[in-house]
């Protein structure tokens, strides 16, 4: 299978989601089990907060974009002067899946149109009002995604340990602030991670040719 067919199977695949996702959208009504687990697990972070954490918490949210870009950014580099084919494409690798699966995600957003957790229940407060939808998390999606190519690219204890931690820290982040209940940021984490798997599994092949 040609590298262009195997876009055209992402790209229906994601159609596919799209347009159950406008369907599945009852199991965010305020009486179902995993509304009510969001609410109760947001309505505690919000309720222990300390200066300290929000503070950290803070930061890591805001590394997220820097992290996406300079990853990619850092290995196109070291392709360049290092002469190095390889290091080159797998930093095409890295951005191409972060960006696909955080563009992804913004649609996969406007269909579903979930609110942010302060903006649905009182009880929760955030540390500050974030606008667009929840549903899924971008911050979750592209974090996992650039984590999961970086460690399949280079599968060393020493990338996927910090990588992982970078990820997840994130991925927190984005509930401890009040701005995605757990299942906006799983969801987004899980749709991050297929993506880099996808277009692993696509880069594998063409390369095998």
């Amino acid at each position: 299978m040609s590298l262009h067919s195997h876009l055209k199977v992402f790209l229906c695949l994601l159609s596919a989601l799209m347009v159950q996702a406008k369907s599945a959208s009852a199991q965010f009504d305020t009486t179902s089990v995993i509304q009510k687990f969001d609410n109760r697990v947001m309505i505690h972070l919000s309720e222990h907060r300390t200066p300290a954490q929000t503070k950290y918490f803070l930061f890591v949210s805001h590394m997220n974009l820097y992290g996406n870009a300079l990853v990619p950014a850092g290995l196109l580099a070291g392709g360049v002067f290092g002469h190095d084919k390889e290091m080159r494409q797998n930093a095409l690798f890295v951005a191409s899946s972060s960006v696909i699966s955080y563009g992804a995600v913004l649609l996969i957003k406007n269909l579903f149109k979930r609110p942010r957790p302060f903006r649905s229940n009182t009880r929760i407060i955030a540390v500050y009002q974030a606008g667009g939808f929840a549903f899924p998390s971008g911050h979750a999606s592209s974090s996992v995604s650039t984590a999961t190519a970086i460690s399949m690219a280079y599968p060393k204890w020493y990338v996927i340990a910090p990588a992982a931690v970078w990820a997840s820290s994130i991925t927190y982040s984005r509930m401890y602030l009040g701005l995605h209940y757990p299942s906006d940021v799983t969801t987004g984490a899980l749709f991050g991670a297929g993506t880099a798997v996808y277009f692993n599994t696509v880069r594998k092949r063409v390369e095998n040719k």
